[in-house]
């Protein structure tokens, strides 16, 4: 049976396995990675403390990209020793009820591990249609709730992904913003223009991941399907359109108030 992943955080219990029996250890969040990353990517590894009900020792939380990998590497580890003397208990996180909501998006960089490992380093591309800063909107600074003394500023990205061999392009329109203070200071206003700048790329381009499903069949292979559901107006303008979007007057900017996730984590103001 085909799985279909999206660039989401992963979400249901299928998706998370409890490690039980850990011995502390240093780098023990290392040797969980090591350990279960060989059954497919991991979104993330966590070691904390039992409670006290549970007696001393360690438990551990990984959670996988897909239910899958996930269900392989329960059965696979499960009762063994791994990296340590005593074997561990792993099994699957219990079914949690209550209502289901929208995983929020991956953030870029987490975007850009799923897309590597399953489409390969060369099997994608993106390139930036337009980076223009948003500015003289009336009333912009009022709505944000910023006194005349706080400034900001912002860009808005139009970005495409490309994935030659399955002839799917996908777009992605995001605002960043950054704040400036009093625009006194230089090298305050350069950091914070690198900053919103990096920003609206990041968002924009998990934004042209959202719409790429990634379907895994039980062969391995990898097929992919362009997610029409999540289609916005910006994706039927053509790239002059877009490059002159921010000279619209009745642009709302609240269609690009994306949630921002981890994305800032992603950034670095020193690459370039």
């Amino acid at each position: 049976m085909a799985e279909v992943l999206e660039f989401r955080v992963p979400a249901g219990s299928a998706h998370t396995l409890l490690v039980w029996g850990l011995e502390p250890q240093a780098g023990l969040e290392h040797s969980l990675f090591s350990a279960f990353s060989r059954f497919g990517p991991l979104y993330s590894v966590r070691a904390r403390g039992n409670a006290a009900v549970a007696g001393p020792g360690y438990c551990g939380v990984v959670k996988f990209y897909s239910a899958g990998d996930a269900s392989r590497a329960q059965r696979a580890c499960n009762g063994q020793r791994l990296f340590q003397k005593c074997p561990l208990k792993v099994c699957v996180c219990p079914r949690q009820k209550g209502i289901q909501q929208q995983a929020p998006a991956l953030s870029s960089n987490k975007c850009q591990e799923l897309a590597n490992h399953y489409l390969g380093f060369n099997g994608w591309s993106s390139r930036i249609i337009t980076l223009q800063k948003v500015s003289g909107l009336a009333g912009e600074t009022e709505e944000l709730g910023q006194s005349s003394q706080q400034g900001s500023v912002k860009f808005l990205c139009a970005l495409e992904v490309t994935l030659p061999q399955h002839g799917v392009r996908s777009r992605g329109v995001a605002l960043g913003q950054a704040d400036v203070g009093d625009g006194q200071d230089a090298l305050e206003l350069i950091t914070a223009t690198r900053r919103a700048q990096k920003l609206a790329v990041g968002k924009a381009l998990s934004g042209a991941f959202q719409k790429i499903l990634l379907v895994v069949l039980e062969n391995g292979k990898v097929a992919v399907e362009y997610n029409s559901c999540q289609e916005e107006p910006t994706d039927s303008l053509t790239e002059e359109e877009l490059k002159g979007l921010v000279q619209v007057n009745e642009l709302s900017l609240e269609q690009f108030e994306l949630k921002e996730e981890e994305v800032l984590s992603d950034l670095s103001l020193d690459e370039e």
